[in-house]
């Protein structure tokens, strides 16, 4: 019996939207046409639903960037409160300030009522006078006094990063009457994973969620709590809080002030944002460029040039040295003009040792594994690093000249020679310095690639006259 034939009917604009949508990988791809086709097609009702049920809120904000004012708001205000609340934290200052002179004063406190106050905190720091005072129109008075307060911690603190919002118990306090105060108050906290005991607001203890749901219900908190605490004080640094964070795989840490009173918690979303703020900063640095709290494009071309140009000015005229020293070295030079065509090459070398060096030791000062104490440990490790280098380096080196005859082996030794002198120098630089820069309250990252990379040519040309001076009696 032959197989019956099917006749296809041909699908509907419907069905065909519907196809589209059956492939997730498709949806991500398509959500910035679909929402505008679907705005233009005023289906609110339809984006509504896709947009509570298909994306979340980071997504949104990324997508949103493309969008006029317009649809901005539009798309805005489909979203639910506590929705829009968290799409409004991860957008861009220029997205806000279009959000909040387009919404009424109704809806801006709405939004405002949603945000955790460390973000709004942090959105008030990115706005202009105007906005700002606009923003505190919107908040009740009780709000307005915590933000001033957390405004007034110094910037780059474990105070200016905190969160107030944090579930305190009392020890004499049962499990069951813990959870129910969790049940009444969670909603409103930013985690309720961790819970802190306090008495007469001084810290004394802390106890897991995980422990009040399997300990029995009539056990008191004092019973239960873990007294051994990690915790931070408001005026410390901010990145060191987030190191300890990510150390000890915290979800929050307790931030206490001078009398030991608790006051607020650092999250683990806001460590993450902490140290991924400190390596953009550390990786401008080292690239000579004044750090920018703003993105690549949203930096004018002006502001470009004036974050780069104070560095590129400073290597440029730090230059003059090495011309100062060569220039000494005039008469050398005019009898064996060869010489200095090696010395891009040594000053290249020294200039990427010394820079692998720093790069390495930077990064052991970030995640605490390297401290001042260990400066002596730190340069005797990179001096015979450098040694098994530079002989490598030298013999590589000596070779090439020989077969490539740029000299005789007397030229060779010679440049063996200073390469070495060269690597070793360029190590022991580039590793302390950082170290130095910790220690003296600077950011290590200001001792990194251009700054070695000058220190070492100048140690270079300096050693490599002198060797060729003596050895040839120029």
């Amino acid at each position: 019996m032959g197989e019956e034939k099917r006749t296809e009917t041909p699908q509907t604009q419907e069905e065909q939207d519907n196809q589209e949508w059956e492939n997730p990988d498709d949806r991500r791809r398509l959500t910035e046409d679909v929402i505008l086709d679907m705005l233009d097609h005023k289906q609110y009702k339809e984006l509504k639903e896709e947009l509570e049920n298909n994306m979340y809120p980071v997504d949104l904000a990324d997508i949103l960037e493309e969008f006029d004012q317009k649809h901005l708001v539009m798309v805005f205000r489909l979203l639910a409160k506590e929705e829009a609340a968290e799409t409004f934290t991860y957008m861009n200052s220029d997205m806000r300030e279009l959000l909040i002179n387009a919404l009424t004063d109704s809806e801006l406190e709405e939004v405002m009522e949603e945000m955790y106050l460390d973000d709004t905190v942090d959105v008030l720091e990115e706005m202009p006078a105007n906005v700002v005072d606009r923003l505190l129109l919107a908040t009740d008075e009780e709000t307005r006094a915590q933000i001033n307060q957390l405004l007034q911690y110094p910037e780059d603190s474990a105070g200016s990063v905190m969160n107030v919002d944090y579930i305190a118990l009392r020890k004499e306090m049962t499990v069951a009457e813990s959870i129910l105060k969790i049940r009444q108050v969670g909603i409103n906290k930013e985690t309720i994973y961790t819970c802190y005991v306090t008495e007469k607001r001084k810290l004394i203890g802390q106890v897991d969620v995980k422990e009040l749901l399997t300990t029995g219900e009539s056990k008191t908190i004092e019973e239960i709590m873990d007294t051994n605490l990690l915790y931070a004080h408001t005026t410390d640094d901010q990145e060191d809080v987030a190191n300890i964070i990510n150390k000890y795989g915290l979800i929050a840490l307790p931030i206490v002030d001078h009398e030991f009173c608790m006051v607020g918690i650092v999250t683990v979303d806001d460590a993450m944002a902490v140290l991924q703020e400190e390596t953009t900063e550390d990786i401008s640095i080292m690239a000579g460029v004044n750090p920018s709290e703003e993105t690549y494009f949203g930096t004018t071309i002006l502001e470009h040039v004036k974050s780069r140009l104070p560095w590129l000015l400073f290597l440029m005229l730090s230059a003059t040295i090495t011309q100062m020293i060569m220039n000494s070295y005039e008469s050398a030079l005019a009898v064996m003009p060869q010489i200095a065509g090696f010395i891009p090459m040594l000053t290249g070398t020294g200039g990427n040792c010394g820079s692998q060096s720093s790069t390495l030791v930077i990064r052991g000062l970030a995640v605490g594994e390297i401290e001042f104490a260990d400066l002596f440990k730190v340069i005797w490790k990179e001096v015979r690093i450098a040694v098994c280098i530079s002989v490598v380096l030298a013999v590589v080196n000596g070779l090439r000249i020989l077969v490539m005859g740029q000299g005789d082996a007397l030229v060779a030794l010679t440049i063996g020679v200073t390469m070495a002198c060269t690597v070793i120098i360029a190590k022991v630089v580039g590793c302390t310095l950082p170290l130095v820069a910790k220690r003296v309250g600077l950011d290590p990252a200001i001792m990194a690639t251009p700054l070695i990379s000058t220190l070492v040519d100048i140690s270079t040309i300096s050693v490599y006259f002198a060797i060729v001076s003596h050895v040839f009696q120029l």
